[in-house]
C-alpha cells in the first residue's frame, strides 16, 4: 500500500465518522424537538385540564344558584299565596268586631226583632267561616295563658278563681292568618301578689 492510499484509507474512515457525529448531532436535535414539543403538549394539557375544572366548577355553582334561586321563588310564591288576604282580612275584622257588638247589645235589649237579630247572627256565621276557610283563626280566649306574641294586656287585675299570667276578660279578640298574627287580643290578665 502506497502512502496515498493509506492516506485515502484514513480519509475514508474518518468520514464516516464525522457523519456518524453529524447523525447524532441531527438525533439530539431531533430528541431536543421531541422533547420541546412533549413539554409544550403537557403545558397545553395542564392548562387544558385546569381551564375545564374551571369550566366545571363555574357550571357546578351555576346549577346550585339556579336552585337556590328556584326555591327562593316557590317560597315566595307560597308566602304571597298564604298572606296575600293578610291586608282584606284585617280590614274585615273591623265589621266582624261590629257585628260581635250589634249581638251583645241585642242580646241586652228586651225588645229586639227576632228576624233582625237572626239575619245578624248569620251575617257573623257566615263571615266567620269565610274567614276560617281563608285560615283566619281567632286567638284570645278566657283561660288562655298569656302570651305576649298573641296578647295585648290592657289591664292587669288580681284574681282567686284564675291562676296567675292568664287571660281574666277579652276586650277585642285577637286573629291569625296561616298562624302569623293580623291582631293581638286586647286582653286583662291576672296578676296575683
Amino acid at each position: 500500500m502506497t502512502k496515498n492510499d493509506s492516506t485515502t484509507a484514513a480519509e475514508n474512515q474518518q468520514e464516516p465518522t464525522v457523519e456518524t457525529t453529524e447523525e447524532q448531532t441531527e438525533q439530539v436535535e431531533a430528541v431536543d424537538d421531541n422533547a420541546q414539543r412533549i413539554e409544550a403538549l403537557e403545558l397545553a394539557l395542564s392548562q387544558a385540564e385546569q381551564r375545564a375544572d374551571d369550566a366545571s366548577d363555574r357550571a357546578v355553582r351555576a346549577v346550585a344558584e339556579m336552585e337556590n334561586i328556584r326555591r327562593r321563588s316557590a317560597q315566595e310564591v307560597e308566602k304571597a299565596h298564604k298572606f296575600a288576604l293578610e291586608k282584606f282580612a284585617g280590614e274585615l275584622l273591623d265589621s266582624v268586631d261590629n257585628l260581635e257588638r250589634a249581638l251583645d247589645i241585642a242580646a241586652q235589649a228586651e225588645d229586639v226583632n227576632k228576624g233582625f237579630l237572626e239575619g245578624i247572627e248569620l251575617t257573623h256565621k257566615n263571615l266567620l267561616g269565610t274567614l276560617t276557610k281563608f285560615g283566619v283563626e281567632a286567638v284570645g280566649a278566657v283561660g288562655d295563658a298569656f302570651n305576649p306574641d298573641l296578647h295585648q294586656a290592657m289591664a292587669m287585675q288580681p284574681s282567686e278563681e284564675h291562676e296567675n299570667n292568664t287571660v281574666l276578660a277579652v276586650m277585642q279578640k285577637g286573629y291569625t292568618l296561616s298562624g302569623r298574627l293580623l291582631r293581638p287580643a286586647m286582653v286583662m290578665v291576672v296578676k296575683n301578689s
